[in-house]
């Protein structure tokens, strides 16, 4: 299983190779994208329009039914204007995350639409919780929870047999899907999904919440994003199971930040009845 292991984390920097796009040009795009960025629309454009294929993707998605546009846009300046830096950057992001599923085929079991359902409620939880505390930027807290599990879809994509078993495992056992991963390997799907992101050169804000949404306490300087982060992930899974198992450290985030989780909860719950989560999912699964 070491061996295994190895190999796998090996494999880890060539998927930057199967990006729609280069790194240089997703990192260069969040810089613009990021709240304390002086970027203008036109220069966010150029970024892009280097890549005629990503700009194309951008429009598609830009003009889908999920933003209901009243007029089409045509431009990525336009879709800019309209739909605000944040969410262009994140369906940069997603574009980029769905074209690996493109590549590779997922295991008969993971659902990719649950899959997506699951991490837009835990983006817009952290953007929530972020605002509401006054804690990390909410954008780049909507982007990592957008991510905070692509070290997942990254295992069932690249390694099928081995997130069957740990899949198995966690539903015979009863446990968090981490936990299992933790025990069959001795990694779990943080530290591949942060690994993944600093591959692709994306910044420590976002690598470090990724990496310790599990372990909030360890993660130093980001342990408040890392704490949020793995609130609304808990918060995201409640809201569509009420029976999934709540571990120690997550029951103690919500009263440690002030916050209440049953209230938490019901507002995913609503996000996820008014059909927008699902409608994302749509639009990128």
């Amino acid at each position: 299983m070491q061996a295994s292991v190895q190999d796998f984390l090996a494999e880890l920097p060539e998927l930057k190779e199967d990006l729609p796009f280069s790194p240089e040009l997703f990192q260069k795009l969040f810089k613009q994208t990021g709240e304390s960025s002086y970027a203008s629309m036109d220069e966010i454009a150029d970024t892009i329009s280097v890549d005629q294929g990503l700009t194309a993707r951008i429009l598609s998605q830009a003009n889908s039914a999920y933003y209901g546009l009243q007029a089409e846009v045509s431009s990525v300046q336009r879709a800019a204007a309209v739909l605000g830096l944040c969410e262009i950057r994140n369906i940069v992001i997603t574009i980029g995350v769905t074209a690996l599923s493109e590549k590779y085929s997922v295991p008969e079991d993971f659902s990719l639409s649950t899959y997506w359902i699951h991490q837009f409620l835990t983006a817009d939880q952290a953007q929530h919780m972020a605002k509401s505390l006054g804690k990390g930027e909410p954008d780049t807290m909507f982007t990592a929870g957008l991510l905070h599990d692509v070290g997942k879809l990254i295992t069932a994509l690249k390694r099928p047999a081995d997130w069957e078993a740990m899949h198995a495992a966690a539903k015979r056992d009863g446990v968090a899907s981490y936990k299992a991963e933790d025990a069959y390997w001795g990694m779990d799907h943080a530290v591949i999904g942060s690994l993944v992101l600093k591959y692709w050169d994306l910044p420590v804000e976002l690598v470090e919440p990724v990496n310790w949404h599990h372990a909030p306490k360890l993660a130093g300087d980001y342990r408040y994003e890392a704490a949020i982060l793995c609130l609304a992930d808990a918060v995201a899974h409640l809201a569509t199971d009420s029976e999934h198992p709540l571990s120690t450290v997550t029951a103690k985030i919500a009263p440690q930040l002030g916050l209440e989780l049953d209230s938490l909860v019901d507002r995913a719950a609503e996000r996820l009845q008014s059909g927008e989560a699902s409608h994302f999912a749509g639009m990128v699964a």
